[in-house]
């Protein structure tokens, strides 16, 4: 069944330039949406938003200013936000005890405070409307705590935290916000972890000295899979769905 509610839909997707939020953008652009790309690389989401027939948009996602600029510059263009995918994040592996502060201010900097500057700004021109749909992806990281991610642990624990509030305060103006909770899907930012740590096959099959149980389902995830979850929340085939986070990670949360 084709999803409504896509086509046409002014829709803004942060981290668009690579990974899940490059997965996302093609997967809403090729519905027929009216997309905004925003990331800190500029070459890079241009070169995306050509391609598309979209807008592409810089923006530092730690400086207030910056994002306000970018949502009203995505606002005029895609002719009315209804839609938007917060993606953008970081991720600086490395035990608790030896990571620097600003390493791990950088989860919260852009991960949490960013989402919520992101958020916020689209929100307001929502509000007018009386109406949209948010979608963030967090991370099953946020359900289950592991080693040397202590501070995206963390970080995306509060993501998720802080769009059941949004959810809860944004749903009187018709506003839905929901999350995705992504395992381990195929990016390069999963390939660098894999490569970098050493543990490909025990992301898969666990490691008991690392208290990781593996995957259930013997794979990664794609990032279509992510793009086909978040599509579908934004679609009016979700219009009663709301404070939910859609956890797609193969099983390896056990259900968390």
């Amino acid at each position: 069944m084709e999803l409504s509610g896509i086509k046409d839909a002014g829709i803004i997707v942060t981290g668009a330039a690579q990974g899940i939020g490059e997965g996302v953008a093609r997967h809403l652009a090729a519905g027929g949406a009216q997309l905004a790309l925003i990331d800190r690389q500029a070459e890079e989401v241009s070169a995306l938003a050509d391609e598309l027939g979209a807008a592409g948009l810089t923006a530092d996602l730690t400086d207030e200013a910056s994002v306000d600029r970018a949502i009203a510059n995505a606002e005029d263009t895609v002719g009315g936000i209804t839609g938007l995918v917060n993606i953008a994040g970081v991720q600086h592996l490395g035990p608790l005890m030896n990571q620097s502060a600003k390493d791990f201010d950088a989860h919260f900097a852009v991960n949490l405070r960013g989402a919520w500057l992101v958020s916020r700004a689209a929100a307001r021109y929502m509000t007018a409307r009386k109406g949209g749909s948010i979608v963030t992806v967090s991370s099953n990281a946020a359900r289950v705590p592991r080693i040397r991610q202590g501070a995206y642990c963390a970080s995306k624990a509060g993501v998720s935290q802080l769009m059941r509030v949004l959810a809860l305060e944004l749903g009187p103006q018709g506003i839905r916000v929901n999350t995705v909770a992504p395992g381990a899907t195929e990016t390069p930012m999963i390939r660098r972890m894999m490569e970098g740590m050493g543990f490909d096959e025990a992301m898969l099959k666990g490691d008991l000295n690392a208290f990781r149980i593996g995957v259930p389902l013997g794979r990664i995830a794609q990032v279509q899979n992510v793009a086909d979850a978040v599509a579908f929340l934004l679609s009016d085939q979700s219009h009663h769905i709301t404070m939910h986070e859609m956890v797609i990670d193969g099983g390896a949360s056990l259900g968390a």
